[in-house]
């Protein structure tokens, strides 16, 4: 049997911060979860007693479903396993345990390669899954993809990735609007087939397009022999027709699917992409089972300014903001998960629920029970940080990331 320890602090759990709490971990496994002062009936003292006191938190490890890299290295550029290495390293450190790898739109052949290399890494536990984000999006809201690459929705390419993935392509962001998305043999139709979820963004569909797609894939992902679960929104707000009440574009539809718990939409809390009190609204309508916090990072996190790459673009970062050296548009995030949750307490969002919003919810997504609380018999990814939510260390599996 593992040696116990245990690490103390304001512990924040699913439904409160434990003020003097503790998480006792046992090899890879979290074994004990609670005050401190209940740690000796339940036969966890001495591991608790040996523990330094921390005023900071203790958070779960965090679960990031779109990220396309950091650390200077980036995920849709990357040929080599080091490459895609050194960009999860970067988001651990920072506390994201559970990363999906995005890619950006680009040639089919480029795709596959990149699937390919992820997929490989996916089953060597390096990265949790992958998220393909486009080509059948929207050249009108194509955002930091190329638009020369986008393509007209393809069935046959996308179970092509999905073989290729080998069970590990978790999500594609498609255009609603786009016809061969959505339909009984269309890529969204494949995607619950072949494992993966729809997510809806890239897009200047109107309302009855969007409120189509979403009603058809959450109906789809019920059918059996298909990927439970529900659709998911890219990055809801960025890159799609913006809300207006007499051009009302997706949002509204997007926002009521999340309501009812039909979808569960992705929000970029950096402060650059959204506004605080925009995060705060969607998840005083929508709640935290149906929003998630991501980063969206590219290979600038955690970088200094400069110039980089997001697949075939090139992207100028100043300020830490990230935007496309070609016409402007913001290119990704910069910020660390951890960042985003900072960012997201501070503009009005209680710590439990956007904690919350960065590991259960997401954890839900990827349908995974293992990771995303502090619960025993889940796995020991565990993040501790000063009073001010920054990461002072970081466990995965147990083991600290260095």
């Amino acid at each position: 049997m593992a040696e116990e320890r245990a690490l103390r602090g304001r512990v924040v759990t699913r439904e409160r911060v434990i003020e003097d709490g503790a998480v006792v971990v046992a090899g890879a496994t979290i074994a004990w979860v609670g005050e401190s002062a209940d740690a000796a009936a339940a036969g966890h003292g001495p591991a608790v007693d040996a523990a330094p006191e921390h005023t900071g938190y203790v958070l779960p490890g965090l679960v990031d479903l779109h990220c396309h890299g950091g650390g200077g290295a980036s995920f849709p550029d990357a040929t080599r396993a080091e490459d895609v290495l050194r960009a999860v390293a970067e988001h651990r450190r920072h506390g994201t345990t559970t990363l999906v790898a995005s890619l950006v739109t680009a040639a089919p052949a480029t795709l596959r390669t990149r699937v390919g290399l992820l997929a490989d890494l996916a089953d060597a536990g390096e990265v949790d899954a992958i998220h393909l984000e486009g080509p059948f999006l929207s050249r009108t809201r194509c955002g930091a993809q190329d638009p020369t690459l986008i393509q007209d929705p393809d069935p046959a390419l996308t179970t092509e990735l999905l073989e290729l993935g080998r069970g590990h392509v978790a999500t594609m962001t498609l255009a609603p609007e786009k016809p061969g998305n959505p339909g009984p043999d269309g890529v969204a139709a494949r995607l619950a087939v072949g494992g993966a979820l729809p997510s809806w963004g890239h897009t200047d569909a109107g309302p009855d397009e969007a409120r189509t797609a979403l009603t058809e894939s959450a109906e789809q992902l019920r059918a059996p022999g298909t990927r439970s679960g529900k659709p998911t929104v890219t990055h809801l707000f960025n890159g799609m027709h913006p809300l207006h009440h007499r051009d009302p574009g997706p949002i509204a539809e997007f926002l009521a699917a999340a309501r009812r718990g039909d979808a569960v939409v992705e929000l970029i809390g950096d402060g650059t992409h959204l506004a605080p009190q925009v995060v705060r609204s969607v998840y005083e309508l929508v709640g935290r089972d149906n929003a998630i916090l991501v980063t969206d990072a590219m290979a600038a996190a955690g970088m200094p300014d400069g110039t980089y790459r997001l697949g075939s673009m090139d992207v100028t970062v100043a300020g830490g903001v990230a935007r496309l050296t070609d016409g402007g548009a913001i290119a990704g995030g910069t910020a660390h998960l951890l960042d985003v949750v900072r960012t997201t307490v501070a503009g009005g969002v209680p710590l439990v629920d956007a904690v919350h919003m960065a590991s259960a919810t997401p954890a839900a997504v990827l349908g995974r029970d293992d990771v995303g609380a502090l619960e025993a018999g889940r796995r020991a990814d565990v993040v501790v940080t000063d009073d001010d939510l920054r990461v002072t260390s970081v466990l995965r599996l147990g083991k600290v990331m260095a």
